[in-house]
This record gives structure tokens, sequence and C-alpha cells, in this order.
């Protein structure tokens, strides 16, 4: 797999401001805002940053937290999880493998069949309609 590297003033000038403060310095947006929490498109949701699949709308379900809730990942080696011990919490942050967008986190508190919740932010994420 090959990396995607640029440098800060290169991600500022391909994303929005939210963008670029969620996916390149692990922000957060706040619940129920984000343009996908409440979304039922059928298609595939991609990195922000560099296209690649991450979930598919099949595996979105609705978890009530305020943002957009996955069972499992398109394929898991276009996700890395990274120990998150931040904010007085230990928590499993997921990044984007190709280019380490922050993505959001991952709980083990999901519907089968895999018992996750990958709760992601939407502004991480883009949309292909099928």
């Amino acid at each position: 797999m090959n990396k995607v590297k640029k440098t800060d003033g290169e991600w500022h000038a391909l994303l929005e401001p939210i963008q670029f403060e969620v996916a390149r310095r692990a922000g957060t947006e706040l619940p129920f805002t984000g343009k996908f929490w409440n979304h039922h498109e059928h298609g595939v949701y991609t990195c922000v940053c560099c296209n690649t699949p991450l979930f598919e709308s099949d595996a979105k379900f609705d978890s009530g937290c305020g943002w957009p809730s996955y069972f499992k990942a398109i394929n898991s080696d276009n996700v890395i999880e990274h120990v998150d011990k931040t904010h007085g919490m230990i928590r499993t942050e997921i990044v984007c493998a190709v280019c380490d967008a922050h993505l959001g986190h991952v709980f083990p508190d999901g519907p089968p069949p895999t018992g996750l919740r990958y709760c992601i932010n939407s502004a991480s994420l883009r949309f292909d309609p099928t």
C-alpha cells in the first residue's frame, strides 16, 4: 500500500477547515452535527483525504451516539488502530492506513456479527453513492 504524504499546507489547500481539524489534527466534530450521522443512502464511505474505501452503507447502523457508526470496515487493512489515552480515557483510535487521517474510534459495544462500533467523524469521510 503506497502511503500518501502531504505537508500541512497541502492538506489545508485540499480540505475544509473542519475536515483539516478532524482528519489531520485528531479533532472531533460535535455529535449530531456531521453530514453523515443520519445519512441513509447506499454506497461507500471513503477517506476525505485520500479516498480510500473505508465503510459500506450496509455496515452502517444507528448507535444513537450522534456520529456515523459501522460494525465493520470494508477491509481491515484500510484502517489502523492506535491506543488513544487522551481526555482521561483509554480508547482505540482509528486512522486511515493510506494517509494517517484520524477517522474516529472503535468500541466493543456494537451489534452482531462483529460486536464492534466504529464511531467515525463525518468530517473524515466522503460518500460515493452506488
